[in-house]
């Protein structure tokens, strides 16, 4: 479908006074203008991350009394439970802070509950199982704030709960010994957006420091927070970012038994990049969730024996290839049936055989091609459940919540929910869900837009640019990879050619300046716009492409007209 082009906005006062302080490319001022940046200090922090940009994890509501209520815990030898969620950021969130703790008392597990047994966080079973075991104290990862029923029946048998979640609260909150999640309205923290495995870190950071524990118990645990932070596509922005860059940098410099593993199992050969992390390390991790049993993921992460590491990751990597396999089958399936629907305002969708593990999946491909909020759903415990997925100008959550009525239960984000209700609900929730969005979506939303963050001119393209360009990854949410216009591109010599009849190889250029190659997926249908040998207009990331030993430039093509 055609893509609307919407030139981002920034202050033109800000990209003159970057230019002034910083003496670099107009176009660079204006990246970080959009990015929020406005002085000389914040761009060196921007480009310099550092520890020293961290923030003093005790700022965080609550953090004092739970670090003590753990100490407390450890000192009477207290059976402590941490529990989280399946997805990567649960996962890691639990062997990180299991890790450290392990180190300091033996009475501890951990407990991730089961997608199809169970769903997605505090479950009734995961506390009737502290119950039987006799655990004092449970600290959730990754979830828990919603969970205030639950919360409550473990402190009627005597079990104080901490909860590290990141997940927006309700107005009611549960009954737990210490809440730690910045989004709670009276948390003065100076960083919202932590994943909650961000939120464990700084757990684990406030213990040691108030303990005494060594600084190496916490920062050799900084590559598992990078892949939480990655894969869970939180802001790359403020503190995300510098932990992200201590993060990578661990990764590459000294990795974790576990990551070297996956990287193994994977073909890594070059160093860890943040895409590396998105889509190759976090599609293994969560497949064990997806399939099977999220606890072999923790498993991995826990792992100190190289042989047993990659053991278990060749597991990984099967439940990643069954994975791919299902979700392209219930795909084409589901694509099917939409057809039968294109004049809805979103997309629900339900089939009791679909496999509940890759339904959010599904739902986000059908966005690439039905461009509207969609629901996938399946049949679960005498139940329809499933993920949604939302497009830009929907807020998803305030639309589930619309039609609570509906629901037994459901919760998430803008972007991205899960939800449950009764099959006799399905009809009437899907035409409340479908008139809450025909009444809410904005028309001129209704095609997927590519934001422009600069107009360029082939000739600026240099290696000064490209080098400061370069410092502007880890790229993630509030920090996307930059996306150029260029005006006036003409087929150099007709040596553009069409690839496998779907793609386009590009060799351009604009009047006066030098050729550019470039690649566009899936642009064929475009060719006859470049062949015709009349000017036109592109968007663009830059890339470097290696090949033979060689690296050049190349323009990954993401529109043309």
């Amino acid at each position: 479908m055609e893509k609307r082009w919407t030139l981002k906005p920034s202050n033109s006062l800000v990209v003159q006074h970057l230019q002034e302080v910083l003496h670099i490319h107009p176009v660079i001022c204006r990246l970080l203008a959009q990015r929020g940046i406005s002085t000389f200090d914040e761009a060196k922090q921007f480009f310099r991350s550092s520890e020293e940009h961290i923030h003093d994890p005790f700022l965080m509501k609550d953090m004092s009394a739970a670090i003590s209520r753990i100490h407390q815990a450890i000192q009477n030898e207290e059976k402590i439970l941490i529990y989280g969620d399946y997805d990567v950021d649960g996962t890691t969130a639990v062997a990180l802070v299991y890790q450290f703790f392990k180190k300091l008392t033996k009475h501890i597990a951990f407990y991730i509950p089961h997608r199809f047994g169970e769903g997605y966080g505090v479950s009734q079973k995961g506390i009737d199982f502290a119950i039987e075991e006799n655990f004092g104290l449970i600290i959730t990862l990754d979830c828990g704030i919603k969970s205030a029923k639950l919360i409550g029946l473990a402190k009627e048998h005597g079990i104080d709960t901490i909860i590290c979640d990141h997940h927006i609260p309700d107005d009611s909150l549960p009954e737990a010994h210490a809440i730690l999640n910045p989004k709670q309205a009276d948390c003065t923290y100076p960083f919202k957006e932590l994943c909650g495995c961000g939120i464990g870190y700084k757990l684990i950071c406030a213990y040691a420091s108030e303990y005494g524990i060594e600084t190496t118990y916490t920062t050799e645990l900084l590559d598992l927070l990078a892949t939480a932070i990655a894969a869970d596509i939180v802001p790359m922005n403020g503190e995300n970012r510098t932990l992200c860059v201590l993060g990578l940098k661990k990764a590459n410099e000294n990795p974790s038994i576990p990551l070297k593993a996956l990287r193994k199992i994977a073909v890594l050969e070059k160093p860890f990049t943040i895409n590396d992390l998105v889509f190759v390390i976090a599609p293994r991790v969560n497949a064990a969730g997806r399939m099977d049993d999220a606890r072999k993921a923790v498993e991995l992460f826990l792992e100190e024996d190289e042989e047993k590491a990659k053991e278990i990751a060749t597991i990984l990597q099967e439940d990643n290839n069954d994975r791919k396999d299902i979700d392209r089958s219930i795909t084409e399936e589901a694509l099917k049936l939409a057809e039968e629907h294109t004049e809805a305002h979103a997309t629900v969708l339900y089939q009791p055989h679909w496999h509940k593990g890759v339904v959010g999946i599904v739902a986000s491909r059908l966005i690439d091609h039905h461009y509207r909020p969609t629901i996938v759903l399946t049949a679960s415990n005498g139940k329809l459940t499933g993920s949604a997925r939302s497009v830009k100008g929907f807020n998803l959550y305030d639309g589930l919540s619309a039609c609570s009525e509906y629901l037994e239960n459901y919760g998430g984000h803008y972007f991205a929910a899960g939800l449950t209700l009764a099959e006799d609900n399905l009809l009437s929730f899907t035409q409340q869900f479908n008139d809450v969005v025909r009444d809410t979506l904005p028309e001129e939303m209704r095609l997927p837009e590519i934001e422009i963050d600069a107009d360029l001119q082939f000739n600026e393209i240099t290696d000064a640019f490209l080098h400061i360009l370069h410092q502007f990854s880890p790229h993630g949410p509030d920090n996307m990879k930059p996306v150029f216009r260029s005006t006036g591109v003409m087929n150099y010599q007709h040596y553009s050619k069409i690839l496998k009849e779907k793609h386009i190889r590009f060799v351009m250029y604009q009047a006066g300046s030098k050729t550019m190659n470039g690649i566009g997926f899936n642009l064929a249908h475009k060719f006859n716009l470049v062949e015709e040998g009349s000017e036109f207009e592109i968007l663009y990331h830059i890339e470097e492409n290696e090949w033979q030993g060689k690296t050049n430039i190349q323009l990954k093509i993401l529109d043309l007209r």
